[in-house]
């Protein structure tokens, strides 16, 4: 069910969105939904850490400058080799 929503924003900002959203063959109303529910999802998937993860973290030291992709593939190349 659509809610209606007013809100208070700069008008060059309005004017800029406005041309946005029809060349985009879209609404502003759309455009700021699809932003909304794209920050809450993503605020959503920002996992917590489990005390026992937390209490891991830190147990190895690694240097700086250590490429794990790098080492990762060596290890595989080295493994199926």
């Amino acid at each position: 069910m659509d809610t209606k929503l007013t809100l208070s924003l700069n008008k060059a900002v309005i004017e800029k969105a406005k041309k946005y959203v029809s060349a985009h063959n879209t609404s502003l109303s759309r455009m700021v939904e699809c932003y909304l529910a794209a920050v809450i999802e993503s605020d959503e998937k920002n996992l917590n850490i489990t005390p026992l993860v937390e209490s891991l973290s830190g147990v190895i030291n690694v240097d700086a400058d250590f490429d794990y992709k790098k080492e990762y593939g060596e290890y595989l190349t080295h493994k199926y080799k």
